[in-house]
């Protein structure tokens, strides 16, 4: 299944049933999972982790040291969880002593042109469209997606379930739920479409949508809104998750 055009380091522990396209790279200190497929001319380097079933398409590059200059050459590592799919030329980095690692999720799509830098957490069945950037220390929660041609700034924060419009420049946190939008990057409206296809019911969809009139609309700054909603919303999970994003803020949110 390893075509005999391709460069694999005998060191390095492929799985089973695992195929290997034409010049393609792969170093020694690198983990493949059961039934990967990986396309010609892909490269991947020491540190690599990438789990069962992934697919891995041409001019892919995959563990690079990270683009950092205080990187002085440690272990670190970058890990891919089962299913996910990284098309054409997208680059992913390791980690460095900060966190240790780079790590995506099961099931994500990271589509053809995209960066992950390094020390970036992407949650599960995250999509990156073609030409996202993340810089280093970027978090994205699951079900999230990033429209194409849009930069995140460094430790940046985006929440779960959330919708990023194209081209847009990410400097502030963006807490979950909702999409952004616009130029400066803003509150465009809870992502009640993308709610509803993860089988969010409308009641849970409206108390998300209250919440956020707190935050965005009542004319509130951030602390207030968040004292009110702890008052209304006290017995809400989706309230709890919700402030938990904001409290734990450092870069502060988008705005409406």
């Amino acid at each position: 299944m390893i075509h005999s055009l391709s460069d694999v380091d005998p060191s390095a522990r492929i799985g089973d049933q695992v195929k290997v396209g034409p010049f393609t790279s792969i170093a020694a200190d690198v983990e493949i999972g059961d039934g990967t497929i990986i396309g010609p001319n892909a490269t991947i380097m020491d540190g690599a982790r990438i789990g069962n079933y992934c697919s891995i398409y041409p001019g892919a590059v995959i563990s690079a040291i990270p683009q950092d200059l205080k990187f002085d050459g440690e272990h670190t590592t970058i890990e891919i969880g089962d299913r996910t799919t990284i098309r054409e030329c997208a680059t992913i980095n390791r980690g460095t002593n900060a966190y240790g690692k780079t790590t995506i999720g099961e099931d994500c799509l990271i589509m053809a042109y995209a960066h992950i830098a390094h020390d970036c957490i992407i949650g599960n069945k995250v999509i990156l469209v073609n030409s996202v950037a993340l810089a280093g220390h970027v978090e994205v929660g699951d079900w999230s997606i990033i429209s194409g041609l849009s930069a995140v700034h460094q430790f940046v924060k985006i929440g779960k379930h959330v919708m990023v419009g194209g081209g847009a420049m990410v400097r502030k946190d963006i807490p979950p739920y909702i999409t952004a939008a616009g130029d400066p990057l803003s509150y465009a409206g809870v992502n009640s479409i993308g709610l509803r296809r993860r089988e969010f019911n409308n009641e849970q969809i409206k108390e998300i949508q209250d919440i956020y009139r707190i935050i965005y609309q009542s004319g509130k700054n951030t602390s207030q809104a968040v004292d009110l909603i702890k008052v209304e919303f006290s017995s809400s999970q989706l309230a709890t998750e919700i402030i938990h994003f904001i409290e734990s803020s450092e870069r502060g949110l988008i705005r409406k």
